[in-house]
């Protein structure tokens, strides 16, 4: 159904269709290809709008083809995720930023609000937390200082797409209340050797 028409159906207080099984199936496809599984993030989100977690999909997968490294984009993600205090993508990052190459001190670190030792990574970690502080609002003496330390225009406009996605994530698992992937310690025994505390934890459901 054209977007229009979804709109007009909203502002005429009218039941939406449910989404059709054709592009549901689309959404557990491209899942499937790109993560291997159909992650809760995507169930919860394509039981609902499989516009959306086709759009989600397509450009995590795109931004791979970008110019930050495995490891230092799974930084940007995690300090995002920390930043909106998101339980699940903290934990999924978690285990993903490992297999890119982040140590398990340096996971437990961003996911603590600190920073990594590797003065690249933390230079990253600083230039994202810096755009969310100031909503993207950085004045030339931030972007003289990021450039000294080899974080170009380039990298920020890749790390406000960044935020931009996990953002759209981290506040749909906040509505949401996304339980963590079953199977996740076993398919990245790493976790059980983290150090999770201080890490943002699931909303009480009582209290949202």
């Amino acid at each position: 159904m054209p977007a229009i028409c979804r709109v007009l159906l909203l502002y005429l207080n009218v039941d939406m269709p449910a989404p059709s099984e054709t592009e549901y199936n689309r959404s557990v496809a491209m899942a499937e290809a790109y993560y291997g599984l159909v992650p809760e993030i995507i169930k919860v989100v394509n039981k609902e709008n499989p516009a959306v977690a086709q759009i989600y999909i397509a450009a995590m997968e795109l931004m791979e083809d970008g110019e930050l490294a495995d490891d230092e984009r799974e930084a940007v993600i995690l300090a995002i995720s920390r930043y909106n205090d998101c339980h699940y993508c903290a934990r999924t990052h978690a285990a993903l930023g490992y297999a890119a190459g982040l140590s398990k001190e340096d996971i437990e670190a961003i996911n603590r609000g600190h920073l990594p030792e590797s003065e690249r990574l933390k230079a990253v970690v600083q230039a994202t937390r810096l755009i969310l502080d100031k909503s993207g609002w950085l004045d030339e003496e931030d972007l003289s200082q990021l450039n000294d330390r080899g974080i170009t225009r380039m990298h920020l406009y890749e790390i406000n797409a960044l935020i931009s996605l996990k953002t759209l994530s981290n506040y749909i698992n906040h509505v949401a209340q996304t339980k963590i992937d079953e199977g996740l310690d076993q398919l990245f025994p790493i976790m059980a050797e983290i150090n999770q505390e201080g890490w943002a934890e699931a909303p009480d459901k009582t209290n949202v």
